[in-house]
């Protein structure tokens, strides 16, 4: 198995894996990104995204997808990993610890603070993973979002 980024060939599997990854989230429909707005955010002109492939034999058999974000505390960047996934079947097979390490050593290779990510309390079998690598929960802090007619009414729209 080989960690590799993604190229604009593996929009369509990403956008699948992101599709999987909602159902197993209990979302199956929220998924609302299409093909090309995957392709502009991650190869456009101005990326926002990076994205990785856990590939074994051609197959994909997982991505993580992360941004550069920035700590006042810390006045450096890290990661923000906004998703990772593995096909079911292949969960075990040391593919999401291939692409959390792979993130990890771009992260000190450019010299980052910091890998950040959520994960819903619920799943236990992510969250046993994460401990064993050595991720500690930030238990303390609580995550708001404004989106829809919220977002729209602070903005004063």
């Amino acid at each position: 198995m080989i960690v590799r980024k993604a190229t604009p060939a593996d929009v369509p599997q990403i956008l699948q894996f992101a599709k999987d990854l909602a159902t197993y989230e209990k979302e199956p429909d929220a998924v609302v990104a299409t093909e090309a707005d995957l392709h502009a955010g991650l190869f456009g002109p101005d990326p926002l995204v990076e994205a990785l492939i856990a590939d074994e034999g051609g197959e994909a058999l997982g991505f993580a997808i992360f941004y550069r974000t920035f700590s006042t505390w810390t006045g450096k960047p890290g990661f923000w990993l906004d998703d990772l996934y593995v096909r079911p079947e292949k969960r075990g097979s040391g593919a999401g610890k291939a692409l959390l390490t792979a993130i990890a050593a771009l992260a000190v290779e450019r010299g980052y603070k910091r890998l950040d990510w959520w994960v819903l309390d619920w799943n236990e079998p992510s969250i046993a993973f994460y401990k064993k690598l050595g991720a500690k929960a930030m238990d303390e802090w609580t995550v708001y979002r404004l989106d829809g007619e919220a977002l729209k009414t602070v903005a004063g729209g």
